[in-house]
Formats: C-alpha cells, structure tokens, sequence
C-alpha cells in the first residue's frame, strides 16, 4: 500500500481552517472535498484553497476556473 496510490479508498472527511500558507487540522480526516467538483482530495495533496471562502481545491485549474468564473 502507497500512500501516493490515489486508488485508495478515503474514509473520513476532515474539516480544515485554510490559512495563508498553510492550514489547521479542526478535525482529524483522511481527506476534504474540493469546493468545485466534489471530489475526494486527499490531506497529502491538498495544495489550492481560498483563504477567504474557507474551501479546498482539486487542482490549480479548477481554483483559478472558481476564482474568475463569471456570475451570471
């Protein structure tokens, strides 16, 4: 078992404080969801969030598709 194989089942959701450069554990989890798709995104690849709104993204594309995205 690989704790790179994104395979993997994810058991519990975490819920996480995003800070600037970094963000705090409220309460322990295997994964949080991205804010976009919803999708599973493990604690170790979490890398793309927004401060301000206090959500998690999958990817860098998705962040900047959220951030700029036209509201109708």
């Amino acid at each position: 078992m690989n704790f790179l194989d994104q395979d993997l089942p994810q058991r519990r959701e975490a819920k996480l404080r995003y800070l600037d450069a970094d963000f705090q554990v409220i309460r322990e989890g295997d994964f949080v969801r991205c804010a976009a798709t919803g999708d599973p995104i493990a604690l170790q690849s979490l890398r793309y969030w927004d401060v301000f709104q206090q959500v998690a993204y999958k990817t860098a594309e998705v962040a900047f598709r959220e951030r700029f995205r036209e509201k109708t």
